[in-house]
């Protein structure tokens, strides 16, 4: 679906929901009370600035009685098969954020990833995979780099913890590339990146990955994943810990230009390895 007519459904949404919740004889303070987000949330999903989870069209589909059609709008407009089904919310926000921040303790975030890098971990995750569904996955990661690449592209930090740098994903030759790729995307001012090194010792996001974005007119959110999962946080006091915890990493990271040499050590590290082998 085109970004304009999905656009235009996510309209549609908005005006079905709010003819539906005054068809109740609800405020929008109310309807937001009986599906646990605020009365402003329902306003911007009404509006179309915001999309609700899929947790939140499901009340209020219980709430207004309306036989599931919130739900199903959700899953033709927000669920895209490219990606799993706890990241696609995510990745619709993403492609909307004005800024976003990144932290990976243990791998390359999708923005940074090249195409060997990005199909090593797809069949790490998926041994057994058809090559059509490889081909698919990485296709579809590469596509969100290209956000990057935009005149309107959004402000982007990330911050890696040095073992991302330090696992051979793919191969030393490939990792070799994967961090000149990073190291050129940075000196090409795309991404402000940010290494956190060993010497750090114990940090605020210890093994847990965290994403902030920020948005022209919606709140920002916060985007954390686990195995197989992941929670899209909206909440204003949840985001607030969140970009606190961001804080915290920024400080005890390297430098810009001293973390820029550490992923320029390490790939220069790779190629020599993997000229002796």
């Amino acid at each position: 679906m085109a970004n304009g007519s999905r656009q235009a459904a996510w309209e549609f949404f908005g005006q079905e929901l709010k003819r539906r919740r005054e068809e109740a004889g609800l405020t929008q303070v109310e309807l937001g009370i009986r599906v646990f987000v605020s009365g402003g949330y329902i306003g911007q999903f009404e509006q179309a600035i915001r999309k609700p989870q899929l947790d939140v069209a499901q009340r209020i589909d219980e709430v207004l009685q309306s036989d599931g059609i919130f739900e199903r709008m959700w899953r033709s407009l927000i669920d895209d098969h490219r990606y799993a089904e706890y990241f696609a919310a995510a990745a619709e926000l993403e492609a909307q954020a004005t800024k976003i921040c990144d932290f990976e303790p243990f791998v390359i975030p999708g923005l940074l990833q090249t195409p060997d890098y990005a199909r090593a971990i797809t069949l790490a995750s998926n041994p057994l995979a058809t090559e059509e569904y490889v081909e698919a996955t990485v296709t579809a990661r590469l596509e969100r780099v290209r956000i990057l690449d935009d005149a309107t592209r959004p402000v982007y930090w990330s911050i890696l913890h040095e073992t991302a740098l330090r696992v051979p994903v793919g191969g030393r030759t490939a990792m070799a590339r994967q961090l000149d790729h990073i190291a050129a995307t940075a000196r090409d001012r795309r991404a402000l990146v940010l290494v956190l090194p060993y010497s750090t010792g114990a940090h605020a996001q210890m093994g847990k990955s965290l994403r902030l974005m920020e948005f022209e007119d919606a709140p920002p959110a916060a985007y954390t994943e686990a195995v197989y999962s992941g929670n899209l946080l909206d909440d204003p006091a949840v985001v607030k810990r969140s970009q606190a915890a961001y804080d915290l990493l920024r400080a005890a990271a390297l430098p810009p230009e001293a973390s820029l040499a550490l992923i320029e050590s390490a790939a220069e590290d790779y190629r020599r390895c993997a000229s002796t082998t």
